[in-house]
């Protein structure tokens, strides 16, 4: 093989050009000043329709030629390029040759050499990535992991409680679409979390918490109060995902995020004095403001409404346990109605005679079609798209087809019949205290009202049928409308009032 002394002149007007079928697709152009070197051309083709050219290294070994690619002629010089402080700035082809040359006379082959350099190296970005990897998994933000916590502790909550943490975080600006006050924004505020939900999870620290808090207080105590314990129940659980996470083996390495938070981020104490303080509330029907309130009730404009206040004071079920009540559940036959519960996810409860007739009256109602509207053009009747609703508290305003917002009237008839202060939970909580006055048994009306048994008796040694649980109720109900001067119907009967004695 022919050898000269290679340059970049030579190397630039090199290049393999075939003439005919049959041709070599490659040509070499062996160095004379480094052994085993030569450049190789190769002719355009599919894969490369320029061509290319290559610095590459041959010797021998055991008696075999051993032939390397040392790289691009783009990518290495001819003679290595140094800097003023005598660094390797770009490698030389020469150099490597002999490099190359030396590991052969020393019976090493270069190309297991070359293998175990490419190894190491791809074992050194691989290892890279994975730090940089874990460095994004360790720098996740409260926001991002509020997410993975709400959908991992999703199967554990009620709905309420799922409610009250996506509710806590949201971002806001989304369109009310209810409860809208005068010169107020039509968008939603933003949630008590909101404001920690850029904050990187390893920055909460109990200053963070404590600022944070301090705010919030200043303008919705309640929902802070609210937000911190859900924060709190969200570090512990960060906390022990992170222990999860750092023990898993070795082999098996687990790539969940690794939740860096300070356990003591959220500890009360640190905070106490900016929690607000705790108060029970005591709004509760009197027996003498009974008669006001239902005659203020029995006036509202809406009949579904008026029902659903009624019903509410006079079975202590939640508020949102009667809106989702569905006829369905309502068992006219057994006089019984199923609604759901937070504690056991629903329980029966008797329907006495005066709910059962607001409930029979509600049941024509919505099995009434609306009156054909005429077009005021051409006078024709035209009947509307209608069927009965599914939900005994119907709207047909609410995209849920239910009640969603009777505080409203509740408000105008207590202002009517000058009570003040009462709210739609009071309503539950002055069944639990009228039912005293005709002396009902405190399990009677806990399992009619749905609270959890509190008791070793009562939790494992009462199971108190549904008709022993009417007779008890229709008691209650009994003694209400009397202080309301309203007669208890019979079953299937309607309801009258009592004329006062002359």
């Amino acid at each position: 093989m022919a050898r000269v002394k290679l340059t970049a002149g030579l190397i630039s007007d090199f290049s393999c050009k075939p003439c005919k079928p049959g041709d070599p697709v490659q040509v070499f152009l062996w160095d004379s000043g480094a052994p085993g070197l030569a450049v190789r051309a190769t002719a355009p083709g599919v894969r490369n329709p320029a061509g290319g050219k290559a610095y590459i290294f041959q010797g021998k070994l055991a008696g075999r030629d051993v032939r390397i690619t040392i790289g691009d002629c783009q990518t290495w010089s001819l003679e290595e390029v140094r800097d003023r402080r005598g660094e390797i700035v770009q490698p030389g082809a020469r150099q490597e040759a002999r490099r190359l040359q030396s590991l052969l006379d020393q019976g090493k082959d270069p190309r297991l050499e070359k293998s175990d350099r490419i190894a190491a190296e791809a074992g050194r970005r691989t290892a890279a990535a994975a730090q940089v990897a874990l460095e994004r998994r360790m720098d996740v933000t409260i926001g991002e992991a509020w997410k993975t916590y709400c959908e991992a502790r999703r199967k554990n909550w009620s709905a309420r409680s799922l409610t009250d943490h996506e509710k806590a975080m949201h971002p806001g600006g989304a369109k009310k679409t209810r409860g809208r006050k005068r010169n107020e924004s039509n968008l939603t505020v933003a949630g008590p979390l909101a404001a920690l939900a850029d904050l990187p999870l390893s920055e909460l620290s109990p200053e963070a918490v404590a600022a944070w808090l301090k705010e919030e207080v200043a303008h919705r105590p309640t929902q802070a109060d609210l937000a911190f314990r859900l924060l709190r129940g969200f570090v512990n659980w960060a906390a022990v995902q992170r222990v999860k996470v750092e023990e898993s083996p070795a082999d098996k390495p687990d790539y969940r995020p690794v939740y860096r938070v300070n356990p003591a981020a959220c500890v009360r104490s640190a905070v106490k004095d900016d929690l607000p303080k705790r108060t029970a509330k005591d709004d509760c029907l009197q027996r003498e403001q009974l008669k006001g309130w239902f005659a203020a009730v029995r006036r509202v404009p809406s009949p579904v409404i008026a029902a659903y206040l009624q019903i509410m004071l006079l079975t202590g079920a939640r508020r949102n346990e009667l809106t989702s009540l569905s006829w369905v559940n309502v068992d006219f036959q057994w006089r019984s109605l199923r609604i759901g519960d937070k504690v056991e996810g629903e329980r029966v409860i008797p329907m006495t005679p005066y709910v059962e007739a607001l409930l029979r009256d509600l049941k024509a109602r919505s099995e009434t079609p609306p009156k054909k509207k005429v077009r005021p053009l051409r006078g024709e009747e035209v009947a509307e798209e209608w069927e009965p609703s599914p939900w005994v508290f119907e709207s047909r305003r609410a995209a849920s087809g239910r009640l969603q917002e009777p505080r409203l009237h509740h408000v105008a008839a207590c202002t009517a019949a000058d009570i003040e202060g009462l709210t739609i939970h009071g309503l539950r909580r002055s069944f639990g205290t009228l039912c005293e006055w005709v002396e009902c048994p405190v399990g009677i009306s806990a399992q009619i009202m749905g609270h959890k048994p509190s008791a070793i008796a009562e939790k494992h040694y009462r199971r108190r049928p549904l008709d022993l649980l009417r007779l008890w109720h229709t008691k209650i109900e009994k003694w209400i409308l009397e202080q309301a001067e309203i007669s208890q119907p019979a079953h299937k009967g309607e309801v009258k009032e009592v004329q006062p004695a002359a």
